[in-house]
């Protein structure tokens, strides 16, 4: 976990308010003067003595982990109501020396869309949420402040025939999930949310606002799976909508050690990525008390969204499957955004508009971790791990299949580099009620336990990671003189050998680094330029 002692955070708000306060033309009137008379800058300003400060701060962490009286805090909040907020905050950023953190919907695992361990001021996306749907071209724009939720909703308002592959949980912002990748439920049908980007719009180092074809293939590449933060501000993008059913087919099968938990585990590993691309099934195994004895064991959950209805899911899944024994009543046939509900589980018969809401179901402190399989995890390395689970106790494991169209798109294509060869994504997921550090830090360490358990099953060479599962385990960039070195120890892990051209792209279209964070893209040092 990282802190900051009191005078650490206290000092942030000294430096801000005298760079502010001292400066023939403070921060905060260069963001007035670069602003629009049209749309003034003002009212999205939030300094840390407004009354409204803690509120519009707080509304977006995600993570209580970085909700500690000890948490580093922006000198100021910029809510930007208009792009040109956007342009202004950079302009004056660049200006003043200011370290400047984007946050669309703040579900970065490592909370680094609002915290930082330089003075720094976030520029807050989330009134940039406009949403446009054309079901006649089979398009929308979509602006980065947007959630998931949001463009589900708007989207079903158009047409109960299409859909989008992105995350299941509603209350994500639209821009880092898809400029981080972005994956869901029918990404072994239409891959990952950037496979279905077709355009975008940013706002570079210099303020320009820029499309896809004013920013090059490159720079497009690059916020399409490489992590925008690194690279500008993106202000929205554009994407294709996908064909769905009108109805679709959900199941949630579970079973413990003692029902042949084990067995079916080994199977999912077999046939999960070999299934009809129609089929999703997600497994997630965690540590429950057995309902008779009352001793804890290891329970394994099958999730799946099909793709159609459920006397073919039925069937296919007798060929493919059969171990499991999906019967009718397993299964429950809704639309496709019903479905969002169900993944993300809400009561049945919640109505669609619940994805409107901004609140999470579930706000808790948490760590997350990932990794990739490559190969079935043997019986015994199955029992191995379920044994280390039972003594743990908190740490769940949550298995993504890949496969389908997955297994059919480059590992060039797109930042994200994880294509055929997978059998799955693995998140290691940790949550918990306890304030403080010392609990953070015997729950994390429980997770890079497990982690750790893990390592001889799973990628290696590099051991690799998800970047929409921010883990700063994997390294930290203090983007100092070693920022190409530091930037690779994790890059590598994330984007395997798409790591150089993101550093290339970003040492051309940002030199000097101003779009940095703890894991940012660095630029090539100076005698390799």
């Amino acid at each position: 976990m990282r802190t900051s002692s009191r005078f650490g955070v206290a000092s942030f708000f000294a430096i801000l308010v005298q760079l502010w306060e001292t400066s023939d033309e403070t921060f905060l009137q260069c963001l007035n003067t670069h602003s629009l008379i049209s749309h003034p800058i003002s009212p999205a300003l939030f300094t840390s003595t407004h009354p409204s400060y803690p509120s519009v701060l707080q509304s977006y962490i995600q993570n209580f982990r970085f909700n500690e009286s000890t948490t580093p805090k922006p000198g100021m909040i910029l809510t930007a109501l208009h792009e040109s907020h956007v342009q202004a905050a950079i302009v004056c950023a660049k200006t003043f020396g200011l370290q400047m953190k984007i946050r669309s919907g703040g579900h970065d695992y490592e909370g680094i869309s609002y915290w930082s361990e330089t003075p720094f001021f976030i520029l807050d996306m989330f009134n940039l949420r406009s949403i446009n749907v054309s079901v006649e071209d089979e398009t929308a724009w979509v602006q980065a402040g947007a959630t998931l939720g949001e463009l589900y909703y708007r989207i079903a308002e158009k047409s109960s025939t299409h859909g989008f592959p992105a995350g299941v949980c509603p209350t994500v912002g639209v821009g880092g999930h898809f400029s981080g990748g972005g994956y869901g439920n029918m990404m072994r049908k239409f891959g990952l949310s950037v496979d279905n980007i077709v355009d975008a719009q940013m706002v570079d180092v210099h303020g320009r606002i820029l499309n896809r074809e004013t920013m090059g293939e490159d720079l497009f590449w690059a916020i399409s799976g490489g992590g925008g933060s690194s690279y500008g501000v993106v202000l929205a993008y554009k994407i294709k909508l996908v064909p769905v059913p009108a109805a679709v087919t959900v199941f949630q099968v579970e079973r413990t050690l003692e029902q042949n938990a084990t067995h079916l585990v080994y199977r999912w590993q077999q046939v999960a990525d070999k299934l009809h691309e129609d089929i999703f099934i997600r497994l997630v195994v965690d540590v429950v008390n057995n309902r008779w004895s009352g001793q804890k064991t290891i329970r394994a959950s099958f999730v799946c969204l099909f793709l159609g209805d459920s006397e073919r899911l039925i069937s296919l899944m007798n060929q493919s499957f059969p171990e499991l024994g999906l019967k009718r009543e397993d299964c429950t046939e809704m639309s496709w955004v019903e479905s969002i509900l169900y993944w993300t589980d809400f009561p049945a018969g919640t109505p669609t508009a619940a994805l409107l809401s901004r609140t999470p179901q579930v706000l808790t402190h948490l760590k997350r971790k990932s990794d990739y399989l490559k190969e079935p995890i043997p019986n015994n390395g199955l029992e191995f791990i379920w044994k280390k689970m039972l003594e743990l106790e908190w740490p769940v494991l949550r298995f993504n299949p890949y496969g389908g169209r997955m297994a059919e798109i480059s590992p060039s294509a797109k930042p994200f580099p994880h294509r055929a060869g997978n059998i799955c994504k693995i998140q290691y997921a940790t949550n918990w009620d306890e304030d403080g550090v010392e609990a953070a830090n015997h729950y994390v360490n429980l997770t890079r336990m497990l982690y750790g358990y893990m390592t001889p099953f799973v990628s290696s060479f590099p051991r690799e990671a998800f970047l929409n599962y921010r883990d700063l385990d994997l390294g930290i960039n203090h983007n100092g003189p070693n920022s190409y070195v530091e930037g690779a120890v994790y890059g590598v892990k994330y984007f395997k050998g798409n790591y150089k051209r993101l550093v290339q792209i970003k040492t051309k279209v940002d030199p000097d680094n101003f779009f940095r964070n703890e894991q940012s893209i660095p630029v090539l040092p100076s005698f390799r330029k």
